[in-house]
């Protein structure tokens, strides 16, 4: 019985990890395609368009996983996690319907050009179904079956692809139209998933029950908040940067984000693929510790040689993703590769806080984060344009590694007086 868990927890992970990595080269493909398509202006109204509904559609994100899953665990009783499940999904349509308002009120304060307008109202729907939808998900992590979930992410994932590429094949050049097919990939996924489960499980009538409601949001406030500030400044640079430089400008350092933000996407995909085994799973805090620190390394040395092969083929990566109009990323690429070799670092030190249960540590953390990048970048960005982003990107994940350097020390002082 101990085999077949252990067994169905390792498919679980294999699958997720072959669903991240599909991710990673759809997304060079996609953004590929979407550059030579739209050219610098275009790509570069395309990427701040979608840089504003990232950062709206962590609002959408109000009832997590990390609260959803372990109550759906207790729970025995079908019909009592339907009921949650319900609840969960209200909230969570709920915090769409104010994000997709927040691009909207973003986009009018912030004076966006016309342009950009339908392609961000065409990407935002994606915030109005995905995390809804995603309470399925979490139904799946709860009785330890991913497959499905990951199954149907892959077929809206490639569908979206195979559209971007017969978009591209016939020449259109229109960002709304690829927007198009970002948001019905996400009707897609959120018909599959909601299919799949109401197949499953009879729908039932859930009387509201305003205690439970408040009690999820209560759990989850703090993972809810920690997420809003990681995605605000993981992308709050690109607002900064988009009215104060020329559209190319403004593209060449999207397109050059855009190939960081993949290539640290492998940091997840090792973390989430040894964390279970070498951190989760250990019971005591200061064997955890210790391996947190270890992979934080590996996960450094990983991404710093890494790095230096992009920085080392930076005139041909550029040449082959984006073409010869994108060249002047090339050299923003060539630095800001080695920052993103913090961002490995990061990913490692995380799990301290994870594994300790202390969502406040991460919700600091990206707080002061998101106060240094933004800080850094208003006097940095008028100065320098792309070059101070570029420097903001690296301060700022120096400061989010330095943060879990603090944390990791604070989880041993704490540990040490627990053992006295």
């Amino acid at each position: 019985m101990r085999r077949t868990f252990a067994d169905r927890i390792a498919g679980n992970l294999a699958w997720m990890l072959a669903e991240r990595a599909m991710q990673v080269g759809c997304g060079f493909a996609i953004v590929a395609m979407l550059a030579r398509a739209l050219g610098p202006d275009g790509f570069a109204h395309f990427q701040y368009a979608q840089a504003v509904v990232t950062i709206a559609a962590s609002v959408a994100l109000v009832c997590s996983g990390e609260v959803v899953v372990p109550r759906l665990v207790a729970l025995t009783g079908a019909a009592a996690q339907h009921r949650l499940l319900a609840h969960a999904f209200v909230l969570r349509l709920g915090g769409g319907v104010l994000g997709y308002a927040l691009v909207c009120g973003y986009l009018w304060v912030a004076g966006a050009d016309r342009e950009v307008w339908p392609i961000a109202l065409t990407l935002g729907l994606a915030i109005l179904l995905r995390e809804p939808a995603g309470v399925v998900t979490a139904w799946m992590q709860a009785h330890t079956n991913n497959r499905p979930g990951m199954l149907i992410s892959m077929i809206s994932l490639s569908v979206k692809l195979v559209l971007v590429a017969a978009l591209f094949a016939t020449g259109h050049a229109a960002g709304l139209g690829y927007a198009g097919t970002f948001a019905l990939e996400a009707v897609l996924l959120a018909a599959l998933l909601g299919g799949w489960y109401l197949m499953r499980v009879p729908c039932r009538r859930v009387a509201p029950e305003p205690p439970l409601a408040r009690e999820l949001i209560g759990a989850g406030t703090l993972f809810w908040i920690s997420f809003m500030l990681m995605m605000a400044a993981r992308r709050v640079d690109q607002l900064i940067l988009q009215p104060a430089v020329p559209l190319a400008q403004f593209s060449a350092y999207a397109a050059t984000m855009q190939i960081l933000d993949n290539y640290a996407m492998a940091a997840t995909i090792i973390a989430a693929g040894v964390a279970p085994l070498y951190v989760y799973r250990q019971t005591s805090a200061a064997v955890a510790r210790r391996n947190t620190a270890r992979l934080a390394l590996a996960l450094g040395a990983t991404g710093l040689a890494g790095a230096a092969l992009i920085a080392g083929m930076a005139d041909w990566i550029i040449a082959l993703l984006y073409g010869e109009r994108f060249e002047a990323a090339a050299s923003l690429l060539r630095v800001a590769a080695f920052a993103s070799a913090l961002v490995f670092v990061d990913v490692g030190l995380t799990l301290v806080p994870v594994y300790l249960r202390k969502p406040q540590w991460v919700a600091a953390k990206w707080a002061g984060t998101l106060l240094v990048v933004v800080l850094f970048d208003l006097i940095a960005v008028p100065r320098f344009g792309a070059w101070g982003a570029v420097a903001g990107y690296a301060v700022s994940n120096g400061f989010a590694v330095l943060t879990g350097i603090v944390l990791w020390w604070r989880a041993g002082v704490a540990t040490r007086r627990y053992a006295a």
